[in-house]
């Protein structure tokens, strides 16, 4: 290892990434797994080839007790109290490996669906948010498996709009109780949960959380939901009549339950995107191991250039995503650690750190849920017509990947958020956003700076990322400026904004990968991930400029939309690049390997 990875890195801010240059060496990379990380890793595979995918079919019937069964077989070996403290009868162990878990457990399908909604939004409301005496009676049980966790806040009149619900609790008149009535719908587990955090408006108005258990008075579940895809899952609708709960299972504060629903989504989306990510890599290695079997023409069909292609862009989607997430993840784990340091309780710690990324969390949502679905699609194209037949599994993972757009926010409202949240820290001077565009915007009254010709290895790449994040500060902050409050009602405007900002980050994390593999395993070592980065570099930058461009054309004019398209040509500006030969490479070593290879 050189010299230059022993730098000491300045871990950045939720955010931050937009306006500063990141270092190789604050980045964490798959590469970096420690042994007992892998160990984690191999175990969740076994766990799925062994205990689950043998008996997919019947997890889609909902054979009664199957699904419960597994979830408490995942507990016995620890997989659902990997991040618990020990204390409540967890493992204690980092965010990161936390990550990990569910990306190891996210190719399972409709188990992986009611395992991840029991470890998050099952478990944790009450472990961040219990009283010590939830915490005692709850988090134990579900850490092992042998009370399963569920999740009401979705009604059928409130769904992204969540601070809309109707369900309602009243204090009894001896004050133990509270009285609920109402409805949620779509609640994962809910068939067979035994407990339950739902949240229902106190007074007619302020929304709070509350723990449910299997067989309250006035408490009962709807039949199982069909659906399109994870038909294993159990869904259901759950049912309030005057519903008594003690006073002593309500959940946090009074009025304070939109407290607890955000912040459990910031951590929910980023393990969404882990769990999509092992879905992805599952899919792949499906496609994979078929178009190197399947025949045309008296030759494996691997062997065409249209399914290289195809080959090639999957790896490439997945190898960012990776980047991206663990990425990520890091940046939490550092900032939970930090303010545990500071003498903050883990609850806290934790929420603090998720909060902190919550810019980030909502972006991975996005490209996670995304990614997996650009690979089961293609999966099904590489089988021809076998791919939409139920007896290959792919058409499995096509039906069941649709809903991951859908909850922990649809991908629309991600995409809201993450320019809404950067744009209110900049409000309130957590982001300085203002001096950096400005600056973009007296740049593009001056000549361009062609360079020295003195360049060392990846300045070209690391000055084409500084570019897109200069295109972003323009478009976005001419939008603020011209739109000010209006720019809330112009959501194609703000998606556009988004999506850029989606690629840059993604687009930095798959290169800061490549820098810190090539600082480690030195120059020459890489060309699997060079090849994959570069490919994507060149890529997005014909996204970003036409995300900016679409975004420029629709709120300016005149001399300034010219200037602005100009400035966008000149920001998205990438060198030649023969991007076939590179996916040939890549597609070359996937295919000779059989699987994803990193």
């Amino acid at each position: 290892m050189s010299s230059a990875s022993q730098q000491q890195a300045t871990v950045l801010k939720g955010g931050e990434w937009l306006i500063k240059e990141s270092s190789p060496f604050e980045t964490f990379i798959p590469e970096d797994f420690n042994e007992e990380q892998q160990m984690v890793k191999d175990m969740c595979a076994s766990f799925l080839d062994t205990e689950v995918l043998p008996i997919v079919d019947r997890i889609d019937k909902l054979e009664q007790g199957l699904m419960p069964s597994l979830v408490e077989k995942a507990g016995e070996q620890g997989l659902l109290g990997t991040s618990i403290p020990e204390e409540f009868g967890g493992l204690g162990k980092d965010f990161i490996t936390a990550t990990l878990v569910n990306e190891g457990l996210g190719g399972g399908f409709s188990f992986s669906v009611a395992v991840a909604a029991h470890t998050g939004i099952g478990t944790l409301p009450i472990l961040y948010f219990g009283t010590p005496e939830q915490k005692a009676r709850y988090i134990p049980k579900l850490a092992t498996g042998e009370w399963k966790g569920a999740y009401g806040l979705t009604e059928p009149n409130s769904g992204s709009d969540a601070l809309g619900a109707k369900t309602t609790a009243k204090l009894s008149e001896d004050g133990k109780h509270y009285i609920l009535n109402g409805q949620k719908c779509w609640i994962t587990n809910g068939g067979f949960a035994d407990v339950y955090t739902v949240f229902a408006k106190v007074d007619g108005d302020k929304f709070t959380g509350f723990i449910i258990e299997r067989g309250m008075e006035g408490f009962t579940q709807g039949p199982e939901e069909h659906k399109m895809g994870i038909k294993g899952s159990s869904t259901v609708q759950l049912y309030f009549q005057d519903c008594k709960v003690p006073v002593e299972n309500v959940l946090g504060e009074i009025g304070k339950g939109h407290i607890i629903a955000f912040n459990i989504l910031n951590i929910g989306r980023l393990k969404l995107c882990a769990a999509a990510l092992g879905g992805a890599k599952r899919a792949f290695n499906t496609s994979i191991e078929y178009a190197n079997t399947r025949e045309q023409f008296k030759q494996p069909i691997s062997n065409f250039g249209a399914i290289k292609n195809k080959i090639a862009e999957m790896a490439i989607q997945i190898w960012v995503c990776e980047s991206a997430l663990y990425r990520s993840s890091k940046w939490i784990d550092n900032k939970e650690v930090e303010l545990l340091g500071s003498g903050k309780p883990f609850n806290e710690a934790l929420l603090g750190a998720a909060e902190e990324y919550a810019i980030e969390c909502a972006m991975l949502k996005v490209f996670g849920s995304e990614v997996l679905d650009f690979v089961v699609d293609e999966g099904v194209q590489i089988h021809g017509g076998n791919g939409f037949s139920d007896e290959y599994i792919i058409s499995k993972a096509y039906r069941d990947s649709r809903i991951n757009r859908i909850y922990e926010g649809t991908n629309e409202i991600n995409r809201l958020l993450t320019v809404d949240m950067v744009l209110k820290r900049a409000m309130k001077g957590k982001l300085d956003l203002l001096n950096p565009a400005m600056a973009v915007m007296k740049e593009l009254m001056s000549i361009p700076d062609f360079g020295s010709g003195d360049e060392q290895p990846f300045d070209a790449e690391k000055k084409l990322i500084a570019n897109f994040k200069k295109a972003i500060l323009m478009t976005a902050g001419a939008a603020v400026q011209k739109l000010q409050m209006k720019i809330e009602a112009e959501q194609e405007i703000l998606m556009n904004i988004a999506d850029m900002a989606i690629l840059t980050y993604n687009a930095e994390s798959a290169l800061l990968r490549l820098m810190k593999l090539t600082d480690q395993r030195g120059e020459g070592q890489c060309q699997l991930e060079a090849d994959m980065a570069r490919t994507y570099l060149y890529d997005v930058a014909d996204k970003i400029n036409k995300y900016g461009k679409d975004a420029i054309n629709a709120f300016a004019d005149g001399d300034e939309q010219r200037m602005m398209l100009l400035g966008l040509k000149r920001f998205t500006k990438a060198a030649a690049f023969n991007s076939k030969e590179a996916r040939r490479r890549i597609s070359a070593k996937i295919l000779a390997d059989n699987r994803y290879p990193l």
